[in-house]
């Protein structure tokens, strides 16, 4: 019988940065676990300690801190199974490695990787099965007395599953419905090292999941071939009215081609594949979505609709949203290509809906580093409501805006070679006393009256505003060009004017 209450753990290895589609994991377990009122753990598989990497657990949690997904339990959280560590478990496993002995379920095998090898180089495609394993130095072809001596003499060894032949292994999967394995195609799994006194990944995850009375297990497709083994080991405890549901998430596949998207994807098509910058012992670092300038609501949302979808044509949801829909026999069996200019897109529009004034405190440090300083929070909001619809990310509001913070220096020549007429400067001279004379200095009035008078002039509207425009921006680009001279002032305005007239003639 199921328990009630659902909870789920997301169970990342500590060897380097978080992967976005360990992000995808995670998400979709918080989505599921919020959704059920159930509980989501934090657990970190550090069993192999020949790959961990120090920062890595402390990066994991930053990560999903900053997009907004937050454990009820685990490692930093708190909770009352712990320890959540693997490594802080060890005398936990080692009780059941010698339960699963005791039945006759698992054995030991004192084979050297050299004698390994040398079997593999015997035998084609050998697996160590049922088939083999009565040719290999264990206890199944030791005699008890060999086996005691061997390990009080320091011999090192493993324990390994003992899985019968012939049977069928039923896993039911809540992605991909009945999966059918036949044992004779598993192997006697390794699931405890002397060498560390620590179990694998197949053991450890059975009872941690077990202990920790996880009641749905949502994770990668990559391990879709462990499952058999788990259910098997399941039933070896005797655990299988606890055993949890699981879902097989399909993978995150490269833009383009074909295969798993991996970080050389994201080097070689220029976006990021973690959530934060990593920076790895050599010093080298790789972006991250954060630094990037991606927003976290925008980051989520993109990550939600990667192999899951609500039921409808809907595209922005918010988290509460998300939990709301979410809904595990929505998500695609098939991988989902990783479609980098969506997630641009997204950014896009979450950045639309943040006000002027949140736009304009991310823009101000920018601002500073271009040195404008103590930027007026009123005039840079001002501008970034002018200017946020033309870029995907603050940090492009630089590029785009920069006139508005600095006078041109120069002029773009191909612009003025176009748009500065013969008789440009003095048309220009003449609409600087206009302006002066405007007051408000508005964009809507001022623009009304601009037109009336060089309708009066006979002066020719596009040539006249082009050249203007030259001398505000110091080439043909930015918003309408009285919201330009509106957010300018009208000082800053005719003193740019006559500055282009001057430089130009």
């Amino acid at each position: 019988m199921m328990r009630q209450k659902v909870r789920v753990r997301f169970a990342p290895s500590p060897t380097g940065p978080l992967h976005i589609g360990g992000v995808r994991t995670a998400l979709y377990n918080y989505l599921f676990a919020r959704q059920h009122d159930g509980d989501f753990i934090l657990r970190i598989e550090d069993t192999d300690s020949q790959r961990f990497v120090p920062g890595a657990e402390e990066y994991i949690i930053e990560a999903l801190t900053w997009l907004g997904i937050r454990f009820d339990e685990g490692v930093s959280f708190g909770g009352d199974k712990g320890p959540y560590r693997q490594s802080e478990r060890r005398s936990i496993y080692k009780e059941y490695v010698d339960q699963l002995l005791d039945k006759g379920l698992a054995y030991i095998a004192f084979d050297s990787p050299q004698e390994l090898e040398a079997k593999r180089n015997e035998i084609a495609n050998f697996q160590y099965d049922a088939s083999t394993r009565m040719q290999m130095r264990n206890s199944l072809t030791l005699s008890r007395e060999e086996v005691e001596q061997l390990i009080a003499d320091g011999a090192q060894y493993v324990v390994r599953i003992k899985i019968e032949p012939g049977e069928q292994v039923i896993v039911n999967d809540l992605i991909r419905g009945e999966v059918v394995i036949n044992s004779s195609v598993l192997d006697d799994k390794v699931l405890f090292k002397s060498a560390d006194q620590l179990p694998t990944y197949h053991l450890a995850n059975i009872v941690d999941d077990h202990l920790m009375e996880v009641t749905h297990v949502i994770r990668g497709e990559e391990w879709l071939p462990s499952a058999p083994l788990h259910v098997l080991l399941y039933r070896y405890f005797g655990w299988t009215d606890t055993m949890p549901q699981f879902a097989h998430l399909s993978l995150l596949l490269k833009p383009e081609g074909n295969g798993k998207l991996s970080k050389r994807d994201g080097d070689r098509l220029g976006f990021p594949v973690f959530p934060l910058e990593w920076k790895d012992a050599e010093g080298k670092i790789s972006s991250g979505y954060r630094e990037s300038g991606y927003l976290p609501e925008a980051v989520v949302n993109f990550l939600a609709l990667l192999g899951w979808n609500p039921g409808n044509d809907q595209e922005m949801m918010a988290m509460e949203e998300m939990i709301r829909l979410f809904d595990l026999s929505h998500c695609s069996k098939s991988g989902a290509k990783f479609d980098y200019e969506k997630g641009k897109w997204f950014n896009h529009q979450y950045l639309q809906k943040k006000s002027n004034a949140e736009i304009a405190t991310m823009f101000i440090p920018i601002l500073e580093t271009q040195g404008i300083a103590n930027p007026d929070p009123a005039y840079v909001a001002k501008v970034a409501g002018l200017m946020k619809e033309r870029v995907n990310f603050v940090k492009e509001l630089w590029d785009a805006s920069a006139f508005f913070f600095k006078a041109p220096e120069q002029y773009d020549e191909k612009t003025v070679k176009k748009r500065w007429k013969a008789d440009s400067a003095a048309q220009l001279a003449e609409l600087a006393d206009v302006l002066r004379q405007r007051e408000p200095f508005d964009s809507a009035g001022t623009e009304e009256v601009v037109k009336a008078w060089i309708e009066s002039k006979g002066y020719h509207l596009g040539n006249l505003m082009n050249a203007t425009r030259l001398a505000l921006v110091g080439e043909g680009k930015g918003p309408h060009i009285f919201d330009i001279t509106e957010t300018l002032g009208k000082e800053e305005t005719i003193h740019r004017i006559n500055r282009a007239i001057a430089s130009l003639g």
